[in-house]
């Protein structure tokens, strides 16, 4: 039993030094505290969601858009299957864009790389559901 916490002890603490498990009671983000971070979630629906050809070109605009820099950090991902009722997971992708506060989210909506992806992927999607927030 002993070794077992050993072991847990030292898997939490290189967590914590890496960053990857937060030591103050904020969650953290390439060392930097998320608090006070405006937090941008787009779940997007593709209008044929098992086309190889449109899940690629949406996916490559996707990455376009982690590259403007008014972003702090950012995820794209895919819906996880589970069998708990509370899941959805009927979307085809998510993408989080964190900022630093919403003057800057408000200009990543008119920025030309965010511009240039709704023009070249919004005929790809049938529904888009947003969710911003900030504590």
């Amino acid at each position: 039993m002993d070794d077992r916490r050993n072991y847990v002890m030292k898997v939490a603490t290189r967590m914590v030094t890496t960053d990857l498990l937060p030591d103050s009671g904020h969650v953290k983000a390439n060392g930097s505290s998320m608090k006070n971070i405006f937090v941008h979630h787009v779940f997007f629906w593709l209008k044929e969601p098992n086309n190889q050809e449109s899940r690629t070109q949406f996916k490559k605009g996707l990455q376009q858009l982690i590259t403007i820099p008014l972003l702090k950090n950012s995820h794209i991902g895919r819906p996880v299957e589970s069998a708990r009722e509370v899941v959805d997971h009927s979307f085809t992708y998510s993408f989080i864009a964190f900022f630093r506060n919403k003057e800057d989210q408000d200009n990543y909506q008119i920025h030309p790389t965010h511009l240039q992806f709704i023009e070249d992927c919004q005929h790809l999607w049938n529904k888009v559901v947003v969710y911003d927030a900030m504590d």
